[in-house]
């Protein structure tokens, strides 16, 4: 289990480097007209440098250590199904051509900041970061053996601090109202004492955006 305990972190360690404002801005300095394209070089290269340590749990496959079986597997397909129609739902409220990298490319815009406003969306109500969330989900309903059981458990460290060293760049960008946003509201785990509802996200919503 030796390949995916290092392939993974090695993917995490450059994933978070292409992310990183420091490498952004370096480049903007250096290479300027490089800018535009960024965000599309950022994803293609993710999905290249995510494709090894994939193949490596098909490569490894062994004996599961455990199969979710009879009602349990009903529940697992059914948590899996509801994660994988809120991912696809929650696309509407984000900006499909800033977070591909069209918009920034079509204006040559050479800011090192993302461009998309804040957006709280119905699933960021009830946690700051919905997409780690229904990851969490999917990873963990699935069958394990001893290759996907070191990569989930190795994709869920690093969602945790992903999320950590997203939040570093909304605090950033969007200063004290983010910080008030993350008093109320949870990072990963749904908590039914911590939630917006539709009138106070919508009332963060203008304050954000002001």
């Amino acid at each position: 289990m030796i390949v995916p305990a290092l392939l993974w972190p090695g993917y995490f360690l450059l994933h978070s480097l292409f992310a990183s404002l420091w490498l952004k801005q370096r480049i903007a300095v250096r290479h300027p007209a490089l800018m535009p394209w960024y965000r599309i070089l950022f994803n293609v290269q993710a999905v290249i440098l995510i494709l090894p340590p994939i193949a490596a749990l098909w490569w490894l496959r062994s004996e599961p250590l455990w199969r979710w079986e009879g009602a349990f597997a009903w529940l697992a397909y059914g948590v899996m199904l509801s994660a994988g129609v809120g991912f696809f739902r929650s696309l509407s409220y984000y900006d499909s051509r800033e977070f591909l990298g069209i918009r920034q490319l079509q204006r040559q815009l050479q800011d090192v900041r993302d461009q998309e406003r804040l957006y709280i969306s119905p699933m960021h109500r009830f946690v700051r970061h919905p997409w780690y969330s229904l990851g969490l989900l999917l990873i963990w309903t699935q069958d394990m053996d001893a290759a996907r059981l070191v990569s989930a458990i190795m994709v869920t460290l690093y969602l945790i601090l992903g999320s950590r060293l997203e939040e570093r760049k909304l605090l950033l960008y969007h200063g004290a109202v983010y910080r008030k946003y993350r008093k109320l509201v949870p990072g990963l785990i749904p908590l039914p004492w911590r939630y917006l509802s539709r009138r106070e996200a919508e009332n963060l919503l203008r304050e954000m955006n002001a």
